[in-house]
């Protein structure tokens, strides 16, 4: 499979402020016990405490202007987890929020320690209208989960990037890693 180039985002776009907003993450993945398991992480803050399915996320953020996307998604990932990842990043589609945003995200097979993951931070009023500031982690967990787990716990707009992965490499993982042992055997 052929990886995409490098996507920049286009300076002009940053000038219109009807243009939805571009994220780029990261989809990490790994192998364990014949099975797929990916990792999510939790919005931190007041407003998703407490709420679990159809709130969690692949770790992403804003692609700043004229940043390549790829480039973006990884700074993203740093900055959200503490985690740097290596390897070879496989493009997913496109995925777009009923508001209009838009997500870029890449696979990579990894692995991490989901209990050491460190966040950002981001500060709003709070409570509301209390003239008060409060500071809260980006992120408040992280978690590996097999597909069909990841499938309740993700934003409903993202499945679509489990769906891809899972044909990517396989539900099971081993597809890919099949095709590869033959290759290199014959």
């Amino acid at each position: 499979m052929a990886v995409a180039a490098p996507r920049a985002r286009p300076p002009s776009m940053d000038d219109n402020p009807l243009m939805p907003p571009i994220s780029a993450g990261l989809l990490l993945f790994r192998r364990r016990e014949a099975r797929l398991e990916v990792l999510l992480v939790h919005p931190g803050g007041p407003f998703n405490s407490g709420r679990d399915a159809g709130v969690w996320s692949i770790p992403k953020g804003l692609v700043e202007p004229g940043e390549d996307e790829l480039a973006a998604a990884r700074r993203e990932v740093e900055e959200e987890t503490g985690v740097r990842l290596e390897g070879r990043f496989l493009p997913l589609p496109e995925v777009r929020y009923a508001s209009g945003k838009r997500v870029h995200a890449w696979a990579v097979e990894g692995d991490c320690d989901p209990d050491a993951v460190v966040s950002n931070t981001f500060e709003i009023e709070w409570p509301p209208r209390s003239g008060q500031t409060a500071r809260f982690p980006e992120i408040d967990r992280a978690t590996f989960l097999g597909l069909e787990d990841a499938r309740r716990a993700i934003l409903p707009a993202q499945r679509l990037l489990l769906d891809a992965l899972a044909l990517l490499v396989g539900e099971e993982g081993n597809a890919r890693a099949a095709d590869r042992d033959e290759e290199a055997a014959g």
